[in-house]
């Protein structure tokens, strides 16, 4: 008989197996193959998670739990550099967006709107913390942010080519918009506040 920590251990396996297989084949992939990555069977891939939708909504919350971790990781600039250092590692995760987003549905429309609500609470603790600006609406901001990153994700994967791996991909993406980002990010685009306060004056 498993005990309850060796349960544990073989549902995050599975859950992690399955996380590298709907990243490099698609939400089409089965429960079998899932199973035969994983050397487990496939009853036991069910009895751990029910169904495939039920262990597709367990990668979902595990992939939103990596996502909320690295974004609070990298929330100051040295720390951000690290895990830009080492992006390859977040490459399953990211082919795993990458594949939920693709995909559409209700459970990408969910991890969407869980990543923007993750967005708003990390972007309010820099503003308390004094490392951001404030905005004067919080979450349509963290919105914008958020599907800026995952379309530009998306882009750059579509364009980089089936022969690109999603680690490949993911370096030359961090390496390409790092200073970009960055820089518009610090200094801004605009030179003054014409445009922002047209636009709010045609809004009252």
């Amino acid at each position: 008989m498993r005990t309850a920590s060796e349960d544990l251990t073989t549902r995050a396996r599975i859950r992690d197996t399955a996380i590298d297989v709907f990243g490099a084949q698609g939400f089409t992939a089965g429960v079998r193959s899932i199973a035969t990555a994983a050397g487990v069977s496939p009853g036991l891939v069910n009895h751990h998670f029910g169904s495939k939708d039920g262990l597709r909504a367990a990668c979902d919350e595990h992939v939103l739990r990596v996502i909320r971790d690295s974004k609070t990781a990298s929330a100051a600039p040295a720390a951000m550099m690290e895990q830009l250092a080492r992006l390859d590692e977040y490459a399953p995760i990211v082919a795993y967006i990458v594949r939920s987003f693709t995909a559409g549905g209700s459970l990408a429309r969910e991890l969407f709107e869980h990543m923007v609500d993750d967005a708003v609470r990390y972007m309010d603790d820099g503003v308390r913390e004094g490392r951001l600006t404030p905005s004067r609406d919080p979450v349509a901001r963290a919105r914008f942010l958020t599907r800026q990153n995952v379309g530009g994700l998306l882009l750059y994967v579509q364009m980089a080519g089936p022969d690109v791996t999603f680690a490949e991909a993911l370096t030359a993406l961090g390496d390409e918009v790092t200073l970009p980002a960055l820089e518009l990010y610090t200094d801004g685009l605009l030179t003054d506040s014409q445009a922002l306060d047209t636009y709010l004056e045609a809004k009252k």
